[in-house]
């Protein structure tokens, strides 16, 4: 993690503490109210639930910690994608997004906002530093790309979309903003997933937008809240206590990847074992790994015998793995996508080499 990721996350978890009066409870309280009783001239965020809450404000005011850039929360990543998307785009306007990328993601312009008259283009994430940018209202990348883990220069793109004139949006959920930080790259607005690794128990849905374009951010506001986007409190509160713990659950499920590559690349049943290649732009390679199996029935078996959740979600604490073909992605079907939790690595190396052994 860089120096100033550190620094953001100190100040991240030290929002609350530095600020505490006498007899104050030391963590954000739960507050569970739809309602607030009015003044004469009533804030925004203290009329109706819809708009705002207490604890949904404390969440996002740590998340701007992170993201050095105001943040608004969703109920869901998808929610997050929803909320910016229709913010800022128009009846005419065409998006890029990556064809080896999240595949709800395009059906959301394809299914959603195709009838309003958004149209959606798509290219591979390893083509898109050649692909003509001109005449697209904004650019969607996720860097490593999802399930691909394909890393996109995120700096160099910025400069060609500004070029053209487009906007680049940032799925970051891979890496958080702990490990890479789109904005500082030029990017011009962040997507994060915070079911993932963000909150990191696999037990809530959440996500966020991040930017550091006022106007945008307003018109972020507007949708959500017209819309009833917004999460609740107790989902709020729980993300916070995620986040308090995200630095030493990243650097555990980091390490166990790494760990566990020599020993699935040296098995004979897999192939293609791809983890993201080191970048200056991100500090950690992250805890996600794909490689390919002889068929469905033997990945399935192998997460069977390692003791991996199957499961479509990642960044959990427990080890687990997706085949991705089912959901239509462009892999084999005996394509895994693991993400790695933060299990004893000594353990996590030994269940995996068994399993490889028995199949």
């Amino acid at each position: 993690m860089s120096d100033t990721s550190k620094t953001r996350l100190f100040d991240m978890l030290h929002h609350r503490s530095a600020r505490l009066a006498k007899g104050d409870p030391v963590p954000d309280p739960l507050v569970m109210s739809s309602v607030f009783a009015l003044p004469e001239q009533p804030e925004p965020s203290r009329t109706y639930g819809r708009g705002s809450s207490p604890t949904l404000e404390a969440l996002e005011q740590r998340l701007a910690h992170l993201e050095a850039a105001p943040c608004l929360s969703f109920p869901s990543g998808m929610g997050a994608y929803a909320g910016l998307l229709m913010a800022a785009l128009k009846q005419g306007d065409r998006v890029l997004l990556l064809s080896d990328g999240y595949y709800a993601a395009r059906n959301l312009v394809s299914e959603v906002l195709a009838p309003f008259g958004v149209q959606l283009a798509t290219c591979p994430a390893d083509t898109i530093a050649d692909t003509d940018l001109t005449g697209f209202a904004m650019v969607i990348i996720e860097t490593p790309s999802n399930p691909g883990l394909t890393v996109i220069d995120i700096d160099a793109l910025a400069a060609r979309c500004r070029t053209a004139g487009a906007m680049l949006a940032v799925d970051n959920t891979v890496c958080t903003p702990l490990l890479q930080n789109p904005l500082d790259l030029g990017a011009d607005a962040v997507i994060v997933s915070d079911t993932k690794a963000m909150g990191g128990h696999s037990d809530l849905l959440m996500g966020h937008v991040a930017s550091r374009n006022t106007a945008l951010m307003e018109r972020v506001q507007s949708v959500r809240t017209l819309m009833g986007l917004n999460p609740g409190p107790q989902e709020a509160w729980m993300l916070i206590r995620g986040l308090e713990t995200l630095e030493i659950r990243l650097e555990r499920m980091c390490s166990n990847a790494r760990a566990l590559l020599p020993v699935l690349k040296a098995s004979p049943h897999t192939s293609d074992v791809t983890y993201p290649e080191p970048h200056p732009q991100t500090s950690d390679q992250g805890f996600l790994i794909g490689l390919r199996f002889t068929d469905a029935a033997t990945a399935d078996r192998f997460l069977e015998l390692a003791g991996f959740a199957p499961t479509t979600s990642f960044g959990g604490l427990h080890s687990s793995g997706d085949r991705r073909a089912r959901w239509g992605d462009d892999v084999s079907g005996g394509f895994l996508r693991l993400s790695i939790g933060i299990e004893p690595t000594a353990q996590l190396q030994a269940a995996v080499s068994s399993a490889l052994s028995a199949l």
